[in-house]
């Protein structure tokens, strides 16, 4: 989870203790958000953090795509769809 009280600093200060921003998220595995032009702009993780990211957000579609069907195949069950020479 992102740490609201540091989890953001500039991406000038990164570059200037990139070591030490990797020690950091070594030890905490907190990600960090750069800062540019005081807008937030790049965030900064661990690899396996990302990794878990990424698969958690391909179930989630992989759900959705599934629960979608489902309604589907209810609505035809349910005789709620038209042949698509009728709907057209």
């Amino acid at each position: 989870m992102l740490n609201l009280e540091r989890g953001f600093d500039s991406l000038t200060s990164f570059k200037r203790q990139t070591a030490g921003y990797v020690d950091r998220l070594d030890e905490t595995g907190e990600p960090v958000v750069l800062i540019v032009h005081g807008k937030a702009f790049v965030v900064v993780q661990d690899a396996a953090t990302y990794q878990k990211l990424v698969e958690a957000a391909g179930k989630r579609d992989r759900e959705e795509t599934i629960a979608a069907i489902q309604v589907g195949l209810y609505n035809v069950r349910a005789g709620r769809n038209k042949p698509t020479r009728m709907a057209l």
